[in-house]
């Protein structure tokens, strides 16, 4: 596929995608030389991925320098874990797990019951407690701004309080490339190497460098129940409501995450080329598309940022 190509000050043709793993191998490396315990945020999802892969670039052909951690809801897609796994399994990479049924059992969060029920929103504590635990002091998150329209306010350092929460008004200049990550102890810094990138970014990087995905990503046949004008998976999380039908379509994820509240879309992409393809055309974002969670009200992701969430 082609890409717009701009003039290095080497005088070298440089892609747009090398200008974006360029600032990105920039940040990582800013982040490891000035903070004492960095972390990345992995799900298994294709954003978690690319930035992994851009972190493994960055410091090559030493290890990557500091963990991941996947924040777990325990209603996770089987194929998304066992992705997971096996990437730690070949890369040596320390992984820590922070879940939220460990919150539920010391009764720091309450479950929700019922229909439409999702420990999605349960992910804040968990987060929080695994920085606090692990003394992380810079977290990597693969949020783009393309996502939803609280991400475009946030900045490649987003700072976080004492508390975890952020502070839209509060955000500072990052003129030049030039990121401030001063911050008391207790507080710690979200860093999003991944910001000025676009969900079709994302994909031609990941056909560029033929990076492996969880197979959910393209298009397959499944179990779904048509619910709130969404396709939701049927797996053992997702209790089937009274006047409900279990469909077989053909379907991929655009997005991963818990379960019970995340959708997929109809479609005949089995190859990034045709996902490609799929994203070059639609005018709908992913998490609008086929995240619940994002539908409780205008502003429900700002305010789950201003409580610590990713």
């Amino acid at each position: 596929m082609e890409v717009a190509e701009s003039e290095s000050p080497h005088g070298y043709e440089l892609s747009h995608l090398d200008a974006l793993e360029a600032e990105a191998v920039h940040i990582f490396r800013e982040v490891a030389a000035t903070f004492e315990r960095p972390g990345l945020l992995f799900s298994g999802g294709k954003d978690s991925v690319v930035m992994f892969h851009v972190a493994q670039k960055a410091f090559w052909p030493a290890p990557v320098p500091f963990p991941l951690m996947h924040v777990d809801t325990g209603h996770n897609f089987d194929e998304v874990i066992t992705y997971r796994d096996r990437v730690v399994a070949e890369t040596g990479v320390r992984l820590v797990v922070s879940s939220v049924q460990d919150d539920i059992d010391a009764g720091r969060v309450v479950e929700q019951t019922g229909p439409g029920a999702s420990r999605n929103r349960l992910q804040t504590a968990a987060l929080l407690r695994g920085i606090t635990e692990n003394k992380f002091d810079a977290v990597f998150g693969g949020a783009r701004r393309d996502e939803e329209k609280a991400r475009a306010k946030e900045r490649i350092f987003s700072f976080r309080d004492e508390f975890g929460a952020w502070d839209p008004r509060g955000q500072r200049p990052e003129l030049w490339h030039l990121y401030n990550g001063r911050h008391h102890r207790g507080e710690h810094i979200r860093v999003f190497p991944l910001s000025n990138w676009t969900e079709l970014d994302i994909w031609q990087y990941i056909a560029r460098e033929s990076i492996a995905l969880p197979e959910i990503y393209y298009a397959h046949e499944r179990e779904v129940v048509p619910r709130d004008g969404m396709l939701l998976a049927k797996t053992r999380f997702l209790a089937v409501l009274p006047g409900e039908e279990v469909q077989t379509r053909q379907v991929r994820f655009r997005t991963v995450g818990d379960a019970t509240c995340t959708g997929c879309v109809l479609s005949e992409a089995d190859s990034v080329e045709k996902v490609i393809e799929e994203i070059e055309v639609t005018r709908v974002t992913e998490r609008g598309a086929t995240r619940a969670d994002d539908r409780i009200s205008e502003a429900g992701m700002e305010d789950r940022k201003k409580e610590g969430y990713f």
